[in-house]
Parts: C-alpha cells; structure tokens; sequence
C-alpha cells in the first residue's frame, strides 16, 4: 500500500469526484478533498505498518480542513460522511485483490482480510467521527456568525433606517422586494419543552402551510420562547384565514400582522403583529392560539389593551351587569355584539348565530335590562366596551 498511495489517491478520488454530486464543478474543493484522501492513506498505511493503536489516531490536517469547506458551502454533511464510505469501500476491495494475488493460502488471506477490514472499519469510524465533529463545530459558528448578521439588519430594518436593499437580502437570506407576512411566535411560561426554538420555527411552517403560502419564512429567534418571522408571499397570493385547530405545538402561540410590501412592509407588518401579540398577552388564557391583526376587533382592541384600568372602567362603566365574568354575561355580549353588528335584524342575527329570531329577541330584551339603558344611549363606548370584553377577557370585565 505504501509503495500506491498516489495510485490509489487517484483512483479513490475519480470515484469519489463522479459520485458526490456537491462537489461537482468545484475545483478547489475537489483539489482538497484529493489531499485529504492521500493523507488518510497515509494515516492508514503508517497504522498497519507499526502497529498504532486506533485510539490515537487523528484525523490529518487536510482532512479536517475538507470537512470545515464542506460547513462552510452550506453542503450537508452526508457528503462528508459519504466519501469515507466510498473510500472504505474501494481500499478493502483493492486489499482483497492484492491478497488473492500475493497469497496462495485461502486461510492466511481470509484472515489478512478479516484483520485488515475489521482495523480499517475502526479507522475509518474513528477519523469520520472526528471530521463530523470539526463540520458541525464549523458550520455552528458559521451559524452564529450568520445569525449574528441578520439580528443587526432586521434591527436596521424595524428601526426605519435605509438600507441597501441588494446588501440586506443577502445577509437575511430573504428577498425584501416581495410582499411579507409578519409573525410573533411566543410559548407560554409554563412550557417546559427541552427544545422551544424548534417548536417555535415549526409553528410558522404550520401556519405557513395552513395559509397556503409555499415559500420558507426568515425566522430569527430572538429569546428562548420568542421568535420573528417573516412569511414571503407573492403579488397575486390571498393568504385564506387560518383554522382555528391548527397542529400547534403545545403551549405555542402567535400573533400575525397584515400583508405588506417592501422593506417598509417588513416593518409595518411585523409592528402590527407586536401589537396583536400585546393584546394576547394581556388576554392571556381568554386569547385564541392566533391572533391576527387582520381582524377589525383586534386592531381596535389594541388600542384598548394599552390602558387595560382604563379599559376596565370603560366596560364595567357601559355594560353595567354584562360586565360580569360569567357564562351567562358572556352569552349576552356576543348576541348583543352579533345584534349590533346586523344592524338591529333579529332574523340575521340568529342566522349568523344559528339561533332561532325570538331567541335572539329574548336574549336582546335581558341584555338591554342588564344594560340599564337604551342600546342608542352612548354606542360607540357601547361598542369599544364589547369589543374589549371579546377579545381581552377576564382582565377587564368584573369578577
């Protein structure tokens, strides 16, 4: 073996070249990945001729170089792990013709067979296992670095400042000139999941799907049960409203903006997902998995969540008796607000609520006595009132 290690290089390398499809077209890598071949044969050869223990085997410098390249082209690791498959592979079956030709005696060259398959396996699981190692070290700094780079432009981008357009993509991974779809994804204190980042990423993705919309979200964590995201969606996609049962992970939540276009809509959309995310917050168990800005009540109700005392004196103070915490008040407010909203029609009221007219009429008639007053008597506080009581809950209405 030590008298072919370049024959052997060459053909190990020709192999390797023609059947890992990443690193077809890359002269440098492939030139490195030669180097790191020669020098693994080498490392080979000097185990079996003195008889090194495995165990103090390290991976050459060219092969630890290679792995790190790999990491740093964003080529996944099977590609790596792949070419010492390949390489154990050839090298046994060159051993293997060399023993049936050198070696007349079938049991002397079925144990030299054994003996060299069963040291080069361990060599091999020892260097792959090393080169792994310094590729996920590798492409975890890479990781941070790119992470790194993309929390400085989205803060470059929320706070308004102009940027290159060109220059921002391309640290963000992400076209600004499309439309966006903003997203704040938290898991609530409770969660104990080892892992929320994941379930909060994967979340998206649901959502994603369940929108209809196709293409990866930029997602950035930004704590360890909070992250951003921003899901592209082009001109001619109408995002359909999200399910109320979606998959979510358990104890994951999130609050949406509008559509926008733009660096600006980046912006503006994620803003109005802030705010839609402060309102579940302080709804917090009353709020839905999802809260949308999109809907008329949660951007209203925004406003309202800002000043949650003073919300609360609007609601006791204009509902009077329907601003009790209970089943019954509940029941009353939404067919008041469905009644409202169906400008005063019985019959459309209980079409919408799937209720019958004179159960409509007779819920309307006790929400008025509850009221203590005419429904004309101040209706836009009336109105603001039910809209808080909706979508912020418990936190405003009387115990």
């Amino acid at each position: 073996m030590a008298g072919q290690i370049s024959g052997l290089t060459s053909t190990l390398h020709q192999h390797m070249a023609t059947r890992i499809t990443p690193l077809q077209g890359d002269e440098q890598l492939l030139r490195l990945l030669e180097a790191s071949v020669e020098s693994n044969i080498e490392s080979l050869v000097h185990l079996l001729r003195y008889d090194i223990p495995v165990a103090e085997s390290h991976a050459p410098a060219a092969a630890r170089e290679y792995a790190r390249r790999l990491a740093q082209r964003g080529i996944g690791v099977a590609a790596l792990i792949r070419a010492y498959r390949l390489g154990q592979e050839l090298v046994t079956a060159w051993a293997f013709t060399q023993l049936d030709e050198m070696e007349r005696d079938t049991a002397v060259a079925l144990l030299a067979g054994r003996l060299f398959s069963e040291l080069t396996f361990r060599f091999i699981d020892s260097i792959s296992e090393q080169v792994v190692e310094e590729y996920e070290t590798e492409r975890a700094r890479r990781q941070a670095q790119r992470n790194t780079m993309r929390v400085a432009m989205v803060d470059e981008l929320l706070a308004g400042r102009p940027v290159d357009v060109a220059v921002a993509e391309q640290a963000l991974g992400h076209r600004l000139r499309q439309h966006h779809l903003a997203v704040v994804v938290w898991a609530e204190a409770d969660s104990t999941d080892a892992n929320p980042v994941a379930n909060l990423e994967h979340a998206v993705d649901v959502l994603a799907k369940a929108l209809g919309l196709t293409q990866t979200p930029l997602f950035l964590p930004r704590e360890r049960t909070l992250g951003w995201a921003w899901i592209p969606m082009n001109r001619a996609d109408s995002a359909a409203e999200p399910g109320r049962d979606l998959p979510l992970p358990h104890g994951v939540r999130l609050a949406v903006g509008r559509p926008a276009h733009g660096a600006e809509g980046f912006r503006t959309s994620h803003a109005e997902a802030q705010r839609a995310e402060r309102l579940a917050t302080a709804a917090g168990s009353h709020a839905t998995a999802i809260t949308s800005y999109d809907d008329p009540d949660v951007r209203a109700a925004t406003l309202l969540a800002n000043d949650l005392e003073s919300t609360r004196q609007l609601v006791v103070r204009s509902l009077g008796g329907l601003a009790a915490d209970t089943d019954g008040a509940a029941r009353l407010r939404e067919t008041l607000r469905a009644f409202l909203a169906h400008r005063g029609s019985f019959l459309a009221t209980g079409e919408h609520l799937h209720l019958h007219k004179n159960t409509v009429k007779y819920r309307i008639d006790k929400a008025v006595e509850e009221l203590g007053r005419p429904l004309d008597d101040e209706r836009l506080e009336l109105e603001l009132a039910l809209v808080a009581a909706a979508q912020i809950g418990p936190a405003v209405l009387a115990p």
